[in-house]
């Protein structure tokens, strides 16, 4: 599908009328900074694993070194990569919109590094790890002892329970946290544009937040790098970067995201 001036001025309306607009962000956008999304394969130790076979509670349990190893090691990416120009997008877009609700899907910090204020995780953080045995959190790692190509890796303990720290991110099997997603939700359900980026409208329950905003009353807009199944809502086909600054530019003007 191959995008024309119609559906960019069709999007840009949108976006200058609206009040409240939410962005669904995933894996596509932070592939931009060079963070790999799971379809991506591994390199150096982490070369022969699969990544859905490390993301789990059970895997933690019978090789938490192994485990903890593998996600220092994506932590220590995240730690290394910059926010990129879709990023610096959307916070020049939240001036120029009265209301923006990120909702994120990834599990990196680069939307608040970018300067985003209102960020709703719904996959975790990953530098906000907790205790698998009774679920203190930490704002921070407490042994930064991830190396770039490094291997299996002790976690550290809990300083209440000594129990092992997990990462901070939802794993295959897990529910999304609660609080979070009832932010999302809501968000959904009052906003008046959602714009879906990166994303591939697969993961539940986050794939169901475009129809949510959709049977509220909200238009939406999907900017990916391929075609997808969007029935009447408007895709516009590219890299988040590129999309997103055409369409400031064409709701706003040229100097929208300076």
């Amino acid at each position: 599908m191959m995008n024309n001036d119609n559906d960019y001025a069709s999007a840009a309306q949108l976006l200058r009328n609206a009040r409240h607009v939410v962005i669904l962000t995933g894996a596509g956008i932070s592939a931009q900074s060079g963070i790999p999304t799971f379809r991506d394969a591994l390199t150096g130790f982490w070369k022969s694993f699969d990544p859905q076979q490390l993301a789990t509670a059970a895997a933690f349990r019978d090789n938490p070194a192994l485990v903890w190893g593998w996600y220092e090691w994506r932590r220590q990416l995240v730690k290394q990569a910059r926010p990129n120009a879709a990023h610096h997008a959307l916070v020049a877009l939240s001036r120029r919109v009265p209301h923006v609700t990120v909702i994120t899907q990834n599990v990196d910090d680069l939307h608040e590094r970018a300067g985003s204020t209102e960020v709703v995780h719904l996959h975790g953080n990953i530098n906000r790890p907790r205790c698998f045995a009774c679920a203190r959190g930490y704002d921070a790692v407490p042994c930064d002892t991830g190396e770039l190509n490094g291997g299996p890796q002790e976690p550290p303990r809990c300083l209440r329970c000594n129990g092992r720290i997990r990462p901070g991110v939802v794993w295959f099997g897990e529910p999304l946290p609660q609080a979070e997603l009832r932010l999302a939700l809501k968000a959904a359900k009052i906003c008046d544009l959602l714009i879906s980026i990166g994303t591939s409208g697969v993961v539940y329950p986050a794939a169901t937040l475009p129809g949510l905003a959709r049977d509220h009353g909200a238009a939406v807009v999907h900017i990916n790098t391929d075609s997808i199944e969007v029935q009447t809502d408007l895709l516009l086909q590219g890299s988040a970067d590129a999309c997103l600054i055409r369409l400031l530019a064409l709701a706003f003007g040229n100097t929208a995201i300076n």
